[in-house]
């Protein structure tokens, strides 16, 4: 499948009879054994991507440390990748067009781009050069962090997301990503005012994908949870070796890791 196929089928993930169920990968191994589990398309989590590049999460990252990732990630799957690229590593108009140019060059066919405590009206600004530079080329998710970040609460909340949602759905955004809530009421009402795809972020207390369906969320995203997944138990593993020298011990913890030599070969 190439990149415009791939485009085209990641936009149909977004209207079809089922949720998107969207793992978060961090590099070619990590989003080879996510295809292979059948994942229908693969992001790229920005977090997991720093830290295990040793940044920190927040725009620290280099964006061609970050685009090489994406291509390993691109090159080891099949299906359909949207890349996390946080606010884009720039307010920069013309520098944010360069970029997503260089992530799409990369193979992604998918952004996840956050106003986080930005102005809203630079968001859109920013929805929009990425659309005038790209087109359709991409699948601009727009996440929303009023919940995420704190900045307001209850009601204001709510119409906030709204708001921001539509300028930003006017502006361009093929998506909306709203991460933080969990209630589904919230959730619900959530999905009903907003007039483009819902995505929502998997933590703790969130619906499973069936109730999030139910209740009209279009695409539910793992973020860190499968970097976190794997890092705790090596942690665990790590520290039992350390103080115990059990070789044996050691191997059966790693017992039914999938022969990545024979993947890539």
């Amino acid at each position: 499948m190439d990149q415009s196929a791939k485009a085209e089928a990641f936009r149909r993930l977004h209207t079809g009879a089922e949720i998107l169920v969207l793992p978060n990968a961090w590099d070619a191994a990590s989003a080879a054994i996510m295809a292979d589990a059948g994942a229908k398309a693969v992001a790229t989590s920005s977090a997991a991507v720093a830290w295990a590049h040793g940044y920190p999460d927040g725009d620290a990252a280099p964006i061609d440390k970050m685009c090489a990732t994406i291509a390993e990630v691109v090159g080891a799957v099949d299906v359909p990748v949207t890349a996390d690229i946080e606010g884009g590593y720039t307010d920069d108009l013309a520098e944010l067009a360069d970029n997503v140019a260089k992530v799409a060059g990369a193979g992604a066919v998918g952004i996840n781009l956050e106003d986080g405590k930005r102005a809203p009206e630079l968001h859109a600004a920013k929805i929009a050069a990425v659309k005038t530079a790209l087109g359709d080329r991409l699948f601009v998710n727009a996440r929303i962090d009023v919940y995420l970040k704190g900045l307001a609460e209850g009601h204001a909340a709510f119409t906030e997301v709204i708001q921001r949602a539509e300028r930003y759905r006017e502006a361009g955004a093929d998506g909306i990503f709203v991460p933080g809530p969990a209630d589904p009421d919230l959730i619900g009402r959530l999905a009903d005012a907003i007039r483009l795809p819902l995505n929502v972020m998997g933590w703790t207390g969130v619906p499973d994908a069936a109730r999030l369906q139910a209740l009209g969320v279009r695409r539910l995203s793992s973020a860190t949870n499968p970097f976190r997944v794997a890092y705790a138990a090596l942690a665990r593993s790590m520290e039992a070796f350390l103080k115990d020298g059990d070789p044996d011990a050691l191997a059966a913890a790693g017992a039914g890791f999938p022969n990545l030599q024979k993947r890539f070969g």
